[in-house]
């Protein structure tokens, strides 16, 4: 019971480090965060399922047009939902992102149908048995691919001159406009990579669970607390409490119950904030006077 919780949990966390690495990237670049990230998650799952089951693509060219689709959707976002609202100064990107977010979810519902359908991937399925386990090639891609990403992510803000630009905008923008950063397209750009991050793990989830219209609306609310405890400044950090949330939550489902599940993991992560309120791996700002 423990190892099939723990892979189980593995998956399921480096789920919720794909979705968060999306707050990490918004944030890092423009101080905000797309809470339509459930619904991009959402997307690339249904966007998958069309290309790969109703039109029968092969799954590389399915999935690939899905990730594009899906930046193209967090570039509708940054431009209609917090564009506006940021450049006055205003929070209302906040609720703006959440409608958007709700208006998606809507039209999938109208237009793909209400009813949960399985994605059936019959290579996904295959895998290695250990100690007794079965273990799929899915299982095994997702925690690879998320701690892949988030080392990518490391090293192109921190040791590349454009990722060093785009986390320079949201020190200082003017600063960064006089040092020739074009600063919307930086956001943009920061916004397309939140959504394909997102849709990546719907795509990479959808063979393990149901696809349907709201089935992003849970995901994303768990990736936030995730981005939240993990240090929202730190891509590492994201991807860890991602794992470390997972497994707490399969854990707890394992031994408990799924009746106990949602209290125990979001209790867990208002305790652990209370002891380290800027997350397991963040740091607090520094604030010039």
């Amino acid at each position: 019971m423990i190892g099939s919780a723990l892979i189980s949990g593995l998956g399921l966390g480096s789920m919720y480090g794909l979705l968060a690495l999306g707050f990490y990237v918004t944030y890092a670049v423009s101080s905000t965060v797309n809470f339509a990230q459930g619904s991009s998650m959402m997307l690339g799952a249904v966007f998958a399922y069309t290309f790969a089951v109703n039109l029968g693509w092969h799954f590389i060219p399915a999935a690939a047009i899905s990730l594009a689709l899906c930046a193209v959707y967090g570039l509708v976002v940054e431009l209609v939902a917090v564009r506006p609202f940021a450049r006055r100064g205003s929070n209302a990107w906040l609720m703006a992102t959440v409608a958007l977010g709700i208006v998606a979810d809507n039209t999938v519902l109208f237009t793909f149908g209400k009813e949960p359908r399985g994605f059936v991937l019959p290579w996904a399925s295959e895998g290695l048995t250990v100690l007794g386990i079965h273990v799929s090639k899915m299982q095994l891609a997702i925690p690879a691919f998320g701690l892949g990403l988030a080392a990518v992510l490391h090293w192109f803000a921190r040791r590349t001159k454009y990722g060093k630009a785009m986390l320079a905008v949201v020190q200082n923008a003017d600063a960064a406009r006089l040092m020739g950063i074009n600063v919307p397209l930086a956001i943009m750009v920061a916004y397309a990579l939140s959504t394909a991050f997102a849709g990546a793990a719907g795509i990479m989830i959808a063979p393990l669970f149901n696809v349907h219209s709201d089935m992003g609306t849970l995901f994303g609310l768990k990736a936030f607390a995730v981005a939240i405890l993990g240090g929202i400044t730190s891509a590492w950090g994201v991807m860890l409490a991602g794992l470390l949330f997972g497994l707490v939550e399969s854990l707890i489902t394992a031994f408990l119950g799924s009746s106990y599940t949602q209290i125990l993991t979001f209790t867990l992560v208002i305790v652990a904030l209370a002891i380290v309120p800027n997350g397991l791996f963040g740091r607090a700002e520094l604030k010039k006077v």
